[in-house]
């Protein structure tokens, strides 16, 4: 594998991570190690490519108890968004690719994914649960508003009366608006939308290819207007970057109109650890250390924890504080107080006929 790295002394704006680290999966990769070399070495291409992938299957079932979904369907995996923290980042290693700068620039294309969708719901053996849309990566990242993947699985959704839970940091999803609406009428869909910071220099610097927080307020009130029921995502929580800010964040989006909420205490699992560090340490040399000893008090000496029930949530003193906050501020501002079901009774598939007797 030719493992392409920027400049030295560079800083990529608009990108997360700044370097590709290894591949876990590949034996051989190469490198350059000295700058003044002259050798068949090329300049990394930091142009977004859309890499096409004809997918044999497109419902995936869960298997990690601790994630709150049965199954989930993707159909985009790496993501222009470029959050740095993104635990998705991993996953791109099996398709051969780095979890660093490929994430976010080689993004794979299931264009055959609402066709699959059908064929899956077509399934006599397919007992409706809810699915997730967007379980890995943004299903409204920008290739969305190109491709429209996402609105016609939303279509074959409507058309079955099957239910779905959403995730997403994008304004693009008001392009669907309308669709959403319907669904909702029917209780097939629920919206959560992911807010991280309203300090635009750390969301530029953390998120760079996303939408402002107030453009995701914005979604929130839209949604939730339409009768779309909608919550907010506080995830991850960053000791010492932005786990002060969850009162606000929780604040504003109850008063946009957001009815639930969650939350993840950050966790850097697998080459993640690497990318975030370099970041970390780049962006905010004052305080890095600090940051990074905070994440590890919050995991028991060290950045990750992957054991179910505990990965997501953090142990000891500064996760427990995150925890009691998000607790607090979900009684104050009327968060996740109700009970509430996607309805799964409305499944049906298109032509079947119904028991006369």
């Amino acid at each position: 594998m030719e493992e392409e790295q920027p400049k030295e002394n560079t800083y990529l704006k608009g990108r997360g991570a700044q370097f590709n680290p290894k591949n876990r999966f590949l034996k051989n990769e190469k490198v350059r190690e000295q700058v003044e070399s002259i050798d068949d070495w090329t300049e990394p291409n930091l142009a977004t490519v859309y890499l096409e992938d004809h997918a044999k299957s497109i419902v995936n079932k869960v298997e990690s108890p601790d994630v709150g979904m049965w199954y989930s369907m993707n159909p985009y995996q790496g993501c222009e968004h470029g959050c740095i923290y993104c635990y998705a980042r991993n996953v791109h290693e099996y398709w051969g690719y780095s979890a660093g700068l490929d994430f976010e620039r080689k993004i794979i294309v299931k264009k055959n994914a609402p066709e699959l969708l059908r064929k899956f719901l077509m399934n006599k053996n397919w007992e409706c649960v809810p699915i997730s849309l967007s379980g890995n990566t943004d299903c409204y990242q920008p290739a969305e508003k190109k491709l429209g993947l996402t609105k016609r699985m939303l279509e074959v959704c409507n058309e079955f009366n099957q239910p779905v839970g959403m995730i997403t940091k994008n304004a693009g999803i008001l392009r669907d608006k309308a669709l959403l609406q319907q669904m909702a009428e029917k209780k097939l869909v629920s919206v959560l939308v992911s807010v991280t910071s309203f300090n635009e220099d750390l969301r530029r610097a953390m998120e760079p290819r996303t939408t402002t927080a107030q453009q995701r307020l914005r979604v929130i009130r839209e949604l939730s207007a339409a009768g779309v029921r909608t919550g907010v995502m506080l995830g991850p929580m960053i000791p010492g970057l932005n786990e002060h800010e969850m009162q606000r964040i929780m604040e504003a989006a109850s008063k946009n109109g957001a009815v639930f909420s969650a939350y993840t205490f950050i966790r850097l699992n697998g080459a993640i650890k690497l990318i975030f560090h370099d970041w970390l340490y780049k962006n905010f040399p004052d305080r890095a250390d600090k940051v990074w000893n905070l994440i590890q008090h919050g995991h028991g000496g060290k950045v990750n924890d992957s054991r179910y029930g505990v990965r997501m949530r953090g142990e000891g003193p500064i996760s427990d504080l995150v925890a009691q906050q998000f607790k607090k501020y979900n009684k104050l501002y009327g968060l996740n107080a109700e009970r509430w079901e996607l309805d799964c009774s409305r499944f049906r598939r298109p032509g079947a006929q119904g028991k006369l007797f």
